[in-house]
């Protein structure tokens, strides 16, 4: 298919005018309040509904790392940590099983967005090939627990168990872990691997707690009501009138599965996602070159530098993410540096507006009825929400038993009754509300208090932080809190295949346990450490006010509201965060590092996990 051509002057005028009106349809005076905690009387939506907690004893030993958190970076951290010879590690997950997002997702239809044979990690190291280009749920979380049993990290593990606090203990220099388990034991090291996208998030709609049809957030997938599995056959449907709230993400996934089963399924949507080809297909070890040694890596650093706008000869992925990494590409500064800011403004529109276009003009081409098809179309440019990519979303809205609601005009839902959803003037009545609202972005765990932390003489961590601003040496640790070392984006660096960012972020944990081992030595950064860090990533820190504050309303931008103040993350792009990193292991780890004085724990007292 030929691309749209590149809009004319007096066609940009327009769409930033449309742009315009559009965000501000959406804008909300409630921004991030319109949406809240599946806790205290909403803590049913996030219940386990897969995994019911088994007995067990409480902890009081000594491991030499605690791993909060079972997803893919704390899998991935205790991994790396085999990998360096630690024998004593233990990981503590809310949920029943490792797997993280992928253990807690198993919505019908989901599947990962980017491409398995560079999504899944370690691949090379546990010789697996993914069946599919885009990996279904399921393929995922077996991956997760095929890299659990093939490190060892079952055997001391703790599920269906949620850290309560880190304490460090300046006589034994030691933390103490608790746990909402009655676990109280020491660790050596904390990683804290507890994710960026974990905390359900339901909308603040008035009358929700009044409804009397089944409920269920899609993160927590009842289908014990609806029958099926993730690949369909949802028999508990067939007679129910459903509504489904989102269409992110999540939602473009689960929306045409609901549409096949369901007797008539209502779909409630704010903001339209752009939706992208899928072209989903079944792979073989030829068609990705796995009968080469090394060639998991190879591929997903392939792909990682051309994502980044790194300089590549071929394309070993060939999807839309590459395809579109023209435009993700030019936010980074290197490539504003490259002119003045009006030409880089001009050209990076222009190109945008053409991207744009041409998904819009899927939507006209796929959508039958005109009306349907103007609701569908996103107006915004394409960086602003998480692109998607589906061939079954839109064909779903042809269906006689599919209804779209556009909540633009009315700023989302207004109330929910007992029977239903009320929409301006029309009460839809269902007898099933499903939420595909998301989660909360970077709320979990350290970040958010939820998970107090108390440093050097009961200093707790966003209290500083509080006092400081946020101090941090590549996102990893900070003065006053030994040996806690943090993984996630903070600080430090992400890319649309955020697994590849936390394996390099494992790797790296990993060689700060293995060099503090090796001096006897504490992973704590000095203050002047942490000072230059902070310059670093502030000096070419981005200006993207000017982008944010013209994007329709979404977690990106903070539901309108901009970006946070603040140097956030490495400014020029993953992959020459990896080479930074990557040198500084090399030449100046020991800045990191500080003397220990007290004797190590003894390892008479430590569980023993080693293979």
């Amino acid at each position: 298919m030929t691309p749209p051509h590149a809009p004319a002057p007096h066609e940009l005028v327009a769409l930033r005018q449309r742009y315009r009106l559009e965000r501000e349809r959406r804008v909300r005076p409630d921004d991030m309040a319109q949406y809240r905690d599946t806790d205290a009387e909403f803590g049913y939506y996030a219940a386990d509904p897969y995994t019911a907690p088994t007995k067990r004893d409480a902890r009081h030993d000594t491991v030499d790392v605690a791993v909060i958190g079972g997803g893919f970076g704390g899998i991935l951290a205790g991994a790396r940590l085999r990998q360096q010879g630690v024998r004593s590690i233990r990981i503590v997950e809310r949920g029943g099983d490792v797997g993280g997002t992928w253990y807690w997702n198993r919505y019908p239809g989901v599947h990962c967005d980017i491409e398995s044979h560079v999504y899944l990690p370690l691949l090379d190291e546990t010789g697996y090939v993914p069946e599919w280009k885009y990996a279904p749920g399921e393929e995922i979380r077996q991956h997760a627990v095929r890299i659990a049993e093939r490190f060892g990290l079952y055997a001391d593990a703790l599920f269906s168990t949620q850290v309560t606090s880190l304490t460090w203990d300046d006589a034994s220099e030691t933390w103490t872990v608790t746990t909402d388990r009655g676990d109280a034991f020491r660790a050596t090291y904390v990683i804290n691997a507890t994710g960026t996208l974990t905390e359900p998030k339901l909308p603040g709609i008035p009358g929700i707690e009044t409804f009397r049809g089944h409920t269920f957030h899609t993160s927590r997938w009842d289908y014990g009501y609806t029958g099926g599995t993730p690949e369909g056959g949802m028999s508990g449907l067939a007679d129910k009138r459903v509504g489904i709230v989102g269409t992110g993400a999540t939602g473009i996934q689960v929306i045409p599965m609901l549409a096949r089963d369901a007797a008539h399924l209502y779909v409630f949507q704010r903001t339209p996602s752009t939706v992208d080809v899928r072209a989903n297909r079944r792979t073989t070890a030829e068609d990705v070159g796995a009968d080469r040694e090394g060639w998991a890596r190879r591929r997903r650093e392939n792909y990682l530098r051309i994502v980044s706008g790194e300089p590549e000869e071929q394309d070993l992925v060939a999807d839309r993410w590459t395809a579109s990494a023209g435009l993700l590409e030019k936010l980074l500064p290197s490539f504003r540096r490259q002119g003045d800011r009006e030409a880089f403004e001009e050209a990076y529109e222009a190109a945008d507006a053409a991207k744009m276009n041409e998904l819009r003009q899927r939507v006209e081409r796929t959508v039958t009825d005109p009306e349907t098809a103007e609701k569908l179309k996103p107006w915004y440019r394409y960086a602003c929400k998480r692109p998607t990519f589906s061939d079954l979303y839109y064909p779903a809205f042809n269906r006689d038993n599919v209804t779209l609601i556009d909540t633009a005009d009315t700023h989302g839902i207004e109330r929910i009754t007992e029977r239903g959803v009320v929409v301006g003037d029309t009460v839809l009545e269902v007898d099933c509300l499903i939420f595909a609202t998301g989660f909360f972005v970077g709320a979990s765990g350290i970040h958010t208090g939820k998970l107090p932390v108390h440093g050097r003489g009961g200093t707790q961590l966003l209290h500083r932080w509080a006092r400081q601003g946020p101090r941090t040496l590549h996102g990893f640790t900070s003065s006053g809190f030994p040996n806690l070392i943090q993984m996630g984006s903070f600080q430090n660096a992400s890319s649309v295949n955020f697994t590849h960012v936390l394996d390099e972020q494992a790797v790296h944990a990993a060689a700060l346990v293995a060099a503090a081992e090796a001096r006897n030595a504490l992973v704590e950064p000095s203050p002047e450490a942490e000072d230059a860090w902070n310059t670093a990533i502030g000096k070419d820190a981005p200006d993207h006010e000017w982008f944010h504050a013209e994007c329709t309303p979404g977690y990106y931008n903070r539901e309108g509201r901009g970006r946070p103040n603040g140097p956030t993350a490495y400014p020029h792009g993953a992959v020459a965060f990896h080479r930074l990193l990557a040198d500084w292991r090399e030449h100046s780890i020991g800045e990191a590092l500080r003397a220990r004085t007290t004797p190590r724990p003894s390892d008479s007292h430590r569980a023993d996990t080693a293979d």
